[in-house]
């Protein structure tokens, strides 16, 4: 399976909004964690630890090489090694539209998690309205595949994530989007590619 695209070196603006929402010390799971750079952020600068989880061997290699617990597992097979509330916060960076089975992966993010973190491209962006008004799929700096050759298996927009956390009885404790490291809190679902949630089962 496709896994989130390999991540820089060091963690985008976007990530480093992303890691403020991870408490000091707090125990770590980032599912699907690329080359292991956020994991690494949050273990050197606010003192976590933890795991991640990633399929493809030469990111679990580059996790290795920066010293970064790694398990090389399929998501798709779900979380069952892990019990409930194993984690302090679970993160799914860039890795629910990757996901058959996406709406399992996030009620087990709340199960193992006392919090879970989800971020995905926000379909609802202004650029990507704009293309298919254009009769075009949108292709961008976060979505920056062609229509018949992205690994994304599914696309949503903040409105989209807040159903589909309301069916599956998750309390939304924070939202917001993220455009090149800002957080948009204003018509976000708008004006920001990208879209996080902080989410806790109810």
């Amino acid at each position: 399976m496709t896994r989130r695209a390999e991540r820089a070196a060091h963690p985008s603006a976007d990530l480093l909004s992303i890691a403020q929402l991870v408490p000091q010390g707090a125990r770590v799971l980032d599912l699907g964690c690329g080359t292991g750079e956020l994991l690494d952020h949050l273990i050197r600068e606010r003192g976590c630890s933890g795991y991640g989880v990633e399929i493809n061997d030469a990111n679990v290699q580059a996790c290795m090489a920066r010293g970064v617990n790694v398990l090389q597992l399929n998501l798709e097979e779900g979380l069952t090694m892990f019990g409930d509330g194993s984690f302090d916060v679970v993160l799914q960076i860039d890795t629910l539209q990757h996901l058959r089975n996406a709406e399992v992966m996030l009620r087990e993010t709340a199960r193992v998690g006392r919090i879970g973190i989800v971020a995905f491209p926000n379909f609802g962006h202004w650029p990507n309205r704009l293309a298919v008004l254009r009769g075009r799929m949108p292709v961008t700096k976060i979505l920056p595949y062609q229509w018949y050759d992205t690994p994304n298996i599914r696309v949503g927009t903040l409105q989209d994530f807040e159903a589909l956390a309301v069916k599956n009885r998750l309390q939304i404790l924070d939202r917001f989007g993220l455009q090149d490291g800002k957080e948009i809190r204003f018509w976000p679902n708008g004006r920001a590619s990208r879209a996080v949630f902080k989410v806790q089962r109810a």
